[in-house]
């Protein structure tokens, strides 16, 4: 019998699912215990968060202009005339809903990135459907217009759909898992992996790739550029621990993602989650649960020896 006996291969199913983090022990194990329910509209809103960040130092996208009332949309003719390419997206919005994405400005309105036009009226209706909480679970919401990120070249190569962005999952400010997520035609150019975007497990010592999954299942290549994720290893990626560090010292939540972009002249953070996917295992075929466990015992030993 060739490969590993039924036993062996039943032994390391066991001990992989041992090491999985599922949904309900993320959630009662170390979402709620870490993080007061009061603070969770600071990751839930990107303008809070935004406001947090700026004065710290942590780099974030500029922000042109917000709309949070249709009043507010009165001179939008003139407020998104001054830019040439943009990012339209819900300050509430969560899976990539909402975001639009412009490369250029035209003779009748603004081009998507997807290569679509958009007239006045289009981008108007868009705003208002925002603010009236179309990608926000109904509720009132803001619409920002913020600066396109320069995406680095390295990233551009891997894939030039959209917007690759890299997430950290910290407890109580320790790295835990790492992927990039990477658009494909699938994902329509968005880095949602439900929606088709690669997930590839990045080693954090290293900022190496590890593992890459297209809808949960192992891949070697980029589906669409055929370029090797094997062998991929991240720019600035001490820069990106470095930010991703500061960034969770900002807020008070001590279990969160952090949502960066790695632009041509280094990280910016886009946005940080208060309920950080479990995906993120799969694509590094590692589950989370030994190292959440290595941290919160090394935060018991230090706490009974008094360390602070």
């Amino acid at each position: 019998m060739s490969g590993l006996s039924w036993l062996e291969a039943l032994r390391r199913f066991r001990q992989g699912s041992r090491q999985v983090l599922a949904m309900n022990q993320r959630n009662l194990g170390y979402i709620y215990p870490s993080n007061a329910r009061s603070d969770f509209p600071i990751a839930d809103d990107k303008l809070q968060t935004k406001q947090l960040f700026v004065p710290a130092g942590v780099p974030v996208p500029e922000t042109y202009q917000s709309y949070s009332s249709f009043y507010e949309m009165r001179k939008l003719e003139a407020d998104l005339g001054k830019y040439h390419e943009f990012v339209i997206k819900p300050a509430q919005g969560s899976g990539g809903g909402g975001i639009m994405v412009i490369s250029e400005k035209t003779k009748h309105g603004w081009r998507s990135v997807s290569g679509r036009e958009y007239t006045l009226a289009e981008m108007r209706k868009h705003i208002a459907d925002i603010i009236f909480g179309v990608y926000s679970f109904g509720l009132g919401d803001s619409a920002i217009i913020e600066a396109r990120i320069d995406q680095h070249s390295a990233l551009n190569e891997l894939s030039p759909f959209g917007l690759t962005d890299v997430r950290i999952i910290l407890y109580q400010h320790q790295p835990v898992l790492s992927m990039l997520r990477v658009p494909t035609k699938d994902s329509d150019g968005k880095a949602n992996l439900h929606q088709g975007a690669l997930g590839i497990g990045i080693d954090i010592a290293t900022g190496k790739s590890l593992h890459a999954t297209h809808f949960g299942q192992p891949i070697t290549s980029h589906p669409d550029t055929q370029v090797d994720l094997q062998s991929l290893a991240l720019p600035f990626w001490d820069e990106i621990l470095e930010i991703s560090d500061t960034a969770a010292k900002c807020v008070p939540l001590k279990y969160l993602g952090i949502d960066l972009a790695i632009a041509s002249d280094g990280p910016v953070v886009l946005e940080i989650n208060v309920r950080p996917g479990i995906e993120i295992q799969n694509a590094n075929m590692q589950g989370m649960r030994i190292p959440l466990e290595k941290i919160k015992a090394s935060l018991a030993n230090d706490a009974g020896k008094g360390v602070r």
